[in-house]
């Protein structure tokens, strides 16, 4: 039986921001190593090696979206819930894109980005 490769390190490189250019980014490091961008993200967090790595990844994403997001979503459990979905959420679209054969590359990152959007409309307060 083969030796089984380590997934990637997340890099260190992060601001803590998203901006227009995170989506881009999570698509291009998927398009350059599909398989380790699988491994990482969905097949690590079953491996009890790799347990800790990947909550971390998680805990920081969650972390950082919950930052970012409280500028726009008021304070609650609605913040909370678009903290923990979006990272996920979008961890889980750049991998169905590259299952889907990595259709309109020149559009992922838009329709990514609606979807993140939706979340963010879907958290914000319902009127009386």
């Amino acid at each position: 039986m083969g030796r089984r490769r380590p997934p990637p390190r997340p890099s260190r490189r992060g601001t803590g921001e998203f901006d227009e250019t995170t989506i881009p980014a999570l698509l291009r490091a998927a398009a350059a190593d599909p398989d380790g961008f699988r491994l990482l993200f969905r097949y690590a967090v079953r491996e009890p090696d790799f347990r800790d790595l990947i909550d971390s990844i998680t805990a920081a994403s969650r972390e950082i979206a919950h930052h970012n997001l409280a500028r726009r979503i008021p304070p609650g459990p609605w913040l909370d819930w678009a903290a923990g979905l979006i990272p996920t959420m979008t961890i889980e679209a750049v991998i169905a894109w590259l299952d889907a054969g990595r259709p309109d590359p020149d559009q992922a990152a838009d329709r990514i980005g609606q979807a993140v959007h939706g979340v963010m409309a879907a958290a914000q307060p319902l009127g009386p």
